[in-house]
């Protein structure tokens, strides 16, 4: 293994064992009413009476589960237990199936909306969890959420998945899944993150229909959701495909570059594989439009360069990283392992917080960004944490 990678894999381990993991397990506990907070600020100070999200929650339970997968130390499992003993016992509506949005401190539902985003990542949690234990459980219910995707969301006439549902499985006016996104009925976003649960659950449970949507999610991305003429991915549509909007997202198209390679992977078909192989290069490539040698990639266009965030996130960061070692590892692509090499220096340097976690971004002026979470409702040890799990995991000796 050359020496680059040798590095990369040892320092990303260290910080996933020593930094990240455990934040998480020391300051994210909540001892008084159960499960986790609901979110610590950017200055590390927790903030009582914050909402519990389930976004949060599944992360919370993927990562420590895989970590567990990985690394075998009790105190993971525990908390991984901690997480779907959450999702389970108090994110699940035992009434119409599907998790809530959200709960309120002491684990009252809040907002009891169905956002199909969050019961992908409930499956990729509990898929996770049983990779790491076998717990039938876990996979008793993340079939449960998979057949509520498939029965109340997916579109029969014109594919894909919608946004969102009321609890009961209705029509709701407000879709989006955050203030920042576009109220559309069908989104990149979402069915990126319907693919890699899609693609987990495969792992564990091989069951036709679910091979049949995970293939179909792929076509998807090649004949909808990619932009054929600049290789981006477009991020909302309405209910027949159609896309109104100019934004370009670095970190989703790096990131959906690795996932949808893993999951035609995933399917065991080569020729599926082969044929999904010039997507992927071609996102990822993509992307680098927005990479910054030594600093980072950047965060969006919107418009034809008429206006740029260039704050270098926490997540952009860390999936450029999975995204590049992924071309590196199959493509042998040797700029990708120095565009990774490069991103790693930059996180070291500027996002890693000394005391536990790293900060959300460096913002385009070059200052720290503490005014958003260092953990909350989107702040989680996801992105971060499976990048140095990625990074352990495809390069062991």
């Amino acid at each position: 293994m050359e020496k680059a990678v040798t590095k990369l894999r040892e320092e990303m381990q260290s910080v996933l064992t020593e930094n990240i993991l455990p934040f998480w397990m020391n300051r994210m506990v909540d001892t008084e009413h159960g499960g986790f907070y609901g979110c610590i600020s950017g200055n590390g100070e927790v903030i009582g009476g914050a909402p519990k999200g389930v976004v949060l929650n599944a992360r919370i339970l993927w990562t420590f589960s895989s970590a567990y997968r990985l690394l075998r130390k009790e105190e993971y499992l525990e908390m991984a237990t901690r997480a779907k003993r959450e999702i389970i016992d108090h994110f699940y509506d035992p009434v119409y199936g599907g998790v809530y949005w959200s709960l309120s401190e002491d684990h009252t539902p809040l907002d009891t909306k169905k956002q199909i985003y969050a019961l992908g990542f409930a499956i990729y949690g509990l898929s996770e969890y049983f990779r790491a234990t076998e717990d039938k459980e876990a996979l008793e219910y993340a079939i449960r959420l998979f057949n509520d995707i498939e029965e109340h969301s997916f579109d029969r006439k014109k594919n894909g998945y919608c946004e969102a549902l009321t609890r009961e499985w209705g029509t709701i006016a407000d879709m989006r899944l955050s203030e920042k996104d576009e109220n559309e009925r069908k989104t990149m976003n979402t069915h990126l993150h319907i693919l890699e649960p899609y693609a987990n659950l495969y792992r564990i449970w091989k069951d036709d229909w679910l091979e049949r949507q995970l293939r179909n999610l792929i076509e998807l991305f090649t004949d909808r959701i990619m932009n054929l003429e600049t290789k981006h991915l477009d991020l909302f549509f309405d209910d027949d495909w159609n896309s109104k909007y100019n934004i370009v997202s670095y970190g989703h198209d790096i990131e959906a570059s690795w996932l949808l390679h893993e999951a035609a992977l995933t399917l065991g078909d080569k020729r599926l594989a082969e044929h999904i192989e010039p997507y992927v290069i071609d996102m990822a490539e993509a992307a680098s439009e927005g990479f910054l040698p030594g600093a980072g990639m950047m965060y969006e266009m919107h418009g034809d360069r008429a206006s740029i965030d260039a704050d270098r996130h926490w997540w952009v960061q860390a999936e450029s990283i999975v995204g590049y070692m992924n071309l590196y590892q199959y493509f042998d692509d040797r700029l990708s392992l120095l565009r990774a090499t490069q991103c790693w220096e930059f996180i070291k340097k500027h996002l890693i917080d000394s005391e536990g976690e790293w900060f959300w971004s460096l913002r385009a002026d070059g200052t720290v960004n503490k005014t958003d979470d260092k953990a909350g409702f989107w702040k989680c040890p996801y992105h971060n944490g499976r990048m140095c799990m990625e990074v352990i995991e495809r390069f062991h000796e």
